[in-house]
């Protein structure tokens, strides 16, 4: 499934998948995107393509921001 937007990204994660956007999770999301050699990096870049993961990463970089600034 290709998102096209924050929003949708954001309720697929937490609404359909049932994972919280919790400060933890979404750290530990962007070290692992930001590894070229992590194996789950490579599998979703191989799935999706390197566009793509690169806007899944600013993705989790805006929910990171958005918790700094709520906190």
């Amino acid at each position: 499934m290709i998102l096209q937007n924050y929003e949708a990204w954001r309720h697929c994660i937490e609404v359909k998948c049932g994972i919280p956007l919790t400060p933890a999770y979404v750290e530990v999301r962007i070290q692992e995107l930001q590894d070229a050699n992590n194996k789950h990096t490579k599998e979703f870049i191989s799935l999706y393509g390197e566009a793509y993961t690169k806007k899944i990463l600013d993705w989790f970089s805006l929910a990171y921001v958005e918790f700094n600034i709520k906190v």
